[in-house]
């Protein structure tokens, strides 16, 4: 097989991209992941300049978007409990405001 084509070498960046996230994901580092989403979504937004894939280089191309959709399902199940908590976090702060306004807010009369 002849040299990966440019479009294909960039599908190897994005896929080497969503390992590296999974990785951090797995690990709890949740900054470092945002982190890598900015270079993913770079990453393929790189994709719309390059041009089309030979018909031999079709194969490995979707073995990577395999891996990387694979990857992707994992960090969105590893993030889900994080995202319920953060939700529940937001809620209670809400909450804690809406009681606060109520009784610590001086009333006007007139």
């Amino acid at each position: 097989m002849s040299e990966p084509s440019s479009i294909l070498r960039q599908y190897e960046a994005i896929a080497g991209i969503t390992r590296r996230m999974l990785v951090e994901a797995r690990a709890n580092n949740w900054d470092q992941v945002v982190m890598l989403g900015r270079d993913y979504q770079q990453a393929v937004e790189a994709l719309r300049g390059i041009d089309t894939l030979s018909t031999e280089d079709r194969q490995a191309r979707l073995a990577l978007l395999t891996q990387i959709l694979d990857d992707d399902a994992r960090i969105r199940h590893l993030a889900a409990p994080e995202l319920t908590r953060l939700g529940a976090l937001l809620g209670d702060m809400k909450r804690q405001h809406t009681v606060l306004q109520a009784y610590c807010t001086p009333t006007l009369t007139l």
